[in-house]
């Protein structure tokens, strides 16, 4: 099988790298090999290679910018993904995207189902569920993997920051009121791997079967501030920490130019099913990957 990987360099582009091996030849795409906000050239691109499986782990997730930068975001993150799943079904591949619980207005009291109408309320989460519609549009085999919090030990994630504010501040305020799937990369990356390879053979037919959006997170939830306490408590040289407390505080007192939703926390129960997979409890997967 032919893989093409999109997104190569990202958080969870780096880890489907490490895994995709196990299903076949892949060839990863960076910004240089394949440039989403250029229109042009995407579906060239794709066709010149005639995958088997299409994977888009790129998007733009800028969410304070893409208040500002709305026709960038909108071209990378929806109309894209739209022409991926258009060149997908007519070459005959299977196409796998990811979306993000800020397709949510976070108003619930629960954690999210596919079931629930989606209320994006910042330009980041539109561009995201336009993405979708776009895909589901295309018509082709294609499944839509719907995370939360997503993060790594590599890069810009919010792990990182808390360690790096941690070994420069004696205290820190952290938000109390977003809650949501924190959502460790690698697993991410490994769970996607096992739910196609167990559908193997014929992929395009069987994912078709199953195509739609699933939502593909942490079990459980947690706070910003319940979570940086863990990686604080995980932290493996906690010997560098400078910070003495850890103290909550609410949104209202961090504005940012992109509201967020308060509470985005994802069922999952639909892909278990579906699949007969099950993502590690959010808290066991952080310890695992401060360990790591």
């Amino acid at each position: 099988m032919k893989i093409v990987l999109i997104g190569k360099n990202g958080q969870l582009g780096w880890e489907l790298q490490r895994v995709l091996p196990t299903l076949g030849e892949v060839i990863g795409l960076g910004r240089r090999e394949l440039d989403l906000a250029a229109p042009q050239t995407v579906q060239e691109t794709i066709r010149s290679l005639h995958p088997d499986l299409i994977i888009n782990a790129s998007a733009y997730t800028e969410v304070d910018l893409a208040e500002t930068q709305v026709e960038l975001a909108m071209q990378v993150n929806a109309t894209a993904p739209g022409e991926l799943a258009e060149v997908a079904r007519k070459i005959g591949a299977v196409f796998i995207h990811y979306s993000t619980d800020y397709v949510f207005d976070g108003k619930s009291t629960r954690p999210y189902t596919e079931d629930d109408p989606p209320n994006p309320i910042n330009v980041y989460g539109k561009s995201k569920y336009l993405g979708e519609q776009n895909i589901q549009h295309a018509g082709g085999s294609d499944l839509i993997f719907r995370t939360s919090w997503v993060y790594s030990l590599r890069g810009n994630s919010f792990v990182n920051k808390v360690l790096g504010w941690s070994r420069k501040n004696p205290s820190l305020k952290i938000v109390s009121d977003q809650i949501s799937s924190p959502t460790w990369a690698r697993t991410l990356a490994e769970i996607t791997c096992l739910a196609l390879a167990r559908h193997n053979d014929d992929l395009f037919e069987k994912i078709g079967g199953r195509r739609g959006v699933y939502h593909l997170a942490g079990t459980g939830y947690a706070s910003r501030f319940e979570w940086a306490r863990q990686i604080l408590a995980y932290d493996s040289n906690r010997t560098e920490q400078l910070v003495q407390a850890i103290e909550p505080a609410s949104s209202d007192e961090f504005p940012t130019p992109a509201v967020r939703p308060l509470f985005s926390a994802l069922d999952c129960t639909h892909f278990e099913r579906g699949f007969g997979l099950r993502m590690p409890e959010w808290n066991g997967m952080l310890k695992l990957a401060m360990a790591d």
